[in-house]
C-alpha cells in the first residue's frame, strides 16, 4: 500500500480531486501555503494500492495547468510506503 502526498496549486485542486475522486480513489484536502511567495498550495493525500501509483500520478500530471514560467512545476508529489492503515 502506498500513500501519495500532492502539492499542487490551489486553482488547480477541483480538477484534480474531482478527476481523482471519478476515478475512485478517495483524496483528502489540507490547505497548504508554501514557495517563495507563500502561495495558496493544496496537499493532497491519496491513500492506494501499488498498482494504482501510476493511474493516481497519470490522473495529477494531466489534471494541474502548466506553469507559467519556463521552469515552474505543476505539482510536488511524494509516494511513501505504509505499513498499517486502519479506519475506526
Amino acid at each position: 500500500m502506498k500513500l501519495i502526498i500532492a502539492i499542487i496549486k490551489d486553482e488547480d485542486n477541483d480538477a484534480v480531486s474531482s478527476a481523482l475522486t471519478q476515478k475512485e480513489f478517495r483524496v483528502t484536502l489540507i490547505a497548504s501555503t508554501g514557495g517563495f511567495l507563500r502561495s495558496g498550495r493544496s496537499t493532497l493525500l491519496i491513500g492506494l494500492e501499488d498498482e494504482q501509483v501510476e493511474t493516481a500520478l497519470e490522473t495529477i500530471r494531466n489534471n494541474c495547468r502548466k506553469p507559467d514560467e519556463e521552469k515552474g512545476k505543476r505539482a510536488t508529489i511524494f509516494v511513501l510506503p505504509v505499513d498499517q492503515f486502519t479506519q475506526v
